[in-house]
């Protein structure tokens, strides 16, 4: 395989350079979709000189297979549902709705987690980065780009190191920009595109955002 990333990382210190052009832009805000994006982010978010914030999104395991999205969740109460999925399984209501109520509960626990009573940074009007590990069925990035389109962002621009190709045709069609490093043809599965991709722990998330919001502070006063 010819693309292959070392780890999260290294992989954000890449995409960063893709994104170089976007440095500077007034208002400019990186959000991520926790918790693999995080790490990828960060380095986004240094490089580019840009406050760094998460958006919370959970995926809607289908329940023959937790690792099949059927849709995503988003802060704010966003859903976004893979309706192609939802007929060919023959998924009832009834149990998209309970999974939807799981993970929402899930969604507002790992938000009070991450932000440690912090607000979320706002949105209106600023041109925002959505980055992800890694773009697989697009799911949660898709109600990602909902919820940060209904907080009225200036332009949304989608980035992660590896997208599949369908994914990132449809995305492309909704936002004003979208950046990867690769678009494989026969995509599988976005941990396959990373020699370490260990989970990404709640604490690593709050490490990081820390620091970056650190920064940040810094970066405003002059400090930097």
């Amino acid at each position: 395989m010819s693309l292959m990333f070392s780890n999260r990382i290294a992989a954000g210190r890449l995409l960063a350079e893709k994104l170089a052009s976007y440095a500077g832009q007034r208002g400019l805000l990186v959000l991520t979709l926790p918790r693999g994006g995080v790490p990828v982010a960060a380095e986004v978010a240094h490089a580019l000189h840009a406050p760094l914030d998460v958006l919370v999104v959970r995926k809607l395991g289908a329940p023959f297979n937790p690792e099949f999205a059927l849709g995503a969740v988003a802060s704010g109460g966003y859903r976004v549902l893979n309706e192609r999925a939802l007929t060919t399984f023959s998924v009832k209501p009834e149990v998209i709705d309970t999974v939807t109520v799981r993970e929402s509960r899930q969604l507002h626990r790992r938000e009070t987690t991450y932000r440690h009573g912090r607000p979320a940074l706002e949105l209106r009007g600023r041109p925002v980065i959505l980055i992800d590990d890694g773009i697989a069925t697009g799911s949660s990035m898709k109600v990602a780009v909902a919820a940060v389109r209904d907080a009225h962002a200036g332009p949304i621009i989608v980035a992660a190191p590896v997208a599949a190709r369908e994914s990132y045709l449809e995305l492309r069609a909704s936002v004003q920009g979208f950046v990867s490093l690769g678009l494989p043809q026969d995509f599988g599965s976005v941990g396959q595109y990373y020699e370490d991709f260990e989970p990404v722990t709640d604490a690593e998330v709050r490490h990081l955002l820390d620091q970056a919001w650190q920064e940040n502070i810094a970066m405003v006063s002059g400090a930097v």
